[in-house]
């Protein structure tokens, strides 16, 4: 899968960089955390430090334009994003069932 950064807004008060990208695939649209893990690649980010937002694809187009969030630390992000995006993006669902089996 292929990303390209079409823009990027630093947001300095609330630790992050909003990032609107493009991907270009072979087969059905990816699945978010896909698109996260590539987009954290390319922007040599951790994957929990990236919050995939928006993921639109234009029907039998092989391109899918998208929103992000990237954090400066996987606590910014989860001190900031609501607690259905941080679920969506699988973001501290590890912390959450190592709490409750202790």
């Amino acid at each position: 899968m292929d990303v390209d950064i079409i823009s990027e807004e630093e947001n300095p008060m609330l630790h992050r960089t909003d990032v609107r990208f493009e991907t270009t695939h072979e087969d059905a649209t990816p699945s978010r955390l896909s698109v996260r893990d590539s987009l954290a690649a390319k922007l040599d980010k951790a994957s929990d430090e990236v919050v995939i937002h928006e993921l639109e694809t234009k029907f039998g187009m092989r391109k899918t334009v998208g929103y992000a969030k990237v954090y400066d630390t996987a606590a910014d992000a989860l001190e900031v994003e609501q607690e259905y995006m941080l679920e969506r993006n699988k973001i501290g669902a590890d912390e959450d069932a190592a709490a409750e089996e202790a």
